[in-house]
């Protein structure tokens, strides 16, 4: 068991290898997706007793629309049954749900159902569980940018004045804190696109456990392993 002052205050997770470990087992691709709700239901309420500040998810990339369209219908199917069973155990941990991308593009079924077990967690006051849907690192430094630029056209914000905290403003995750460490399951080893800005000073772990069969015990293991870490942020440790 960890201690708590070596534990992390953000965790976020590529969830990779849903479809790779359905394929091994000779299942269509989205029987991998069912199972990896139960790896989601787990370790969310896992980081949520050991107090975890925020939990950010990559659910659904802007690049994942490339997928078979029966495979995107499914996803965003399963997305809203995932929105509509998981409140009771939202809101059972004292959880709150955000979520980061373009989600404008979402179905709107599923928008629906997201706004939803938003607006129900929002007094919560236990951990962040963000989703990252229709959601890019390239994109979100594009929107990032845009909205800086037009700040800048319009007098609100001077050039001179424009640093990292500003640019951070801009970004969807403006008003949470950097991930400690990035979880990557399925055996690769690269970070996707995924909070590209954000995971800059993270510690990185790489799993070759498939995400459907990611439990208690290997995230017990990523949070031992980053106990041992040194963060430096390009400093040195007396």
């Amino acid at each position: 068991m960890v201690k708590k002052k070596r534990l992390p205050n953000h965790i976020a997770i590529i969830m990779d290898g849903n479809g790779r470990w359905a394929k091994r087992r000779g299942f269509l691709r989205v029987k991998g997706h069912e199972e990896g709700v139960n790896s989601v239901r787990e370790i969310t309420t896992e980081c949520a007793k050991k107090h975890i500040g925020q939990l950010t998810l990559y659910a659904f990339s802007n690049e994942n629309w490339k997928r078979s369209k029966t495979e995107v219908n499914f996803l965003m199917r399963m997305l809203k049954k995932f929105l509509i069973a998981e409140r009771p155990t939202i809101n059972d941990n004292n959880i709150i749900l955000k979520t980061i991308g373009r989600t404008e593009a979402l179905p709107k079924d599923v928008q629906k159902e997201l706004f939803i077990s938003m607006e129900e967690s929002k007094n919560n006051t236990g951990m962040i569980l963000c989703l990252a849907l229709n959601y890019g690192g390239r994109t979100e430094i594009v929107d990032a940018a845009k909205g800086l630029a037009r700040d800048v056209r319009k007098g609100v914000v001077r050039l001179k004045g424009i640093d990292d905290d500003v640019f951070k403003s801009y970004m969807y995750t403006s008003d949470m804190t950097d991930p400690d460490i990035l979880i990557r399951t399925g055996g690769e080893t690269r970070v996707s696109n995924f909070l590209l800005w954000e995971v800059s000073y993270a510690e990185l772990w790489f799993t070759p456990v498939y995400w459907p069969e990611f439990r208690k015990k290997h995230l017990e293991d990523a949070l031992n392993d980053y106990a041992k870490r040194e963060r430096r942020y390009g400093g040195l440790i007396e």
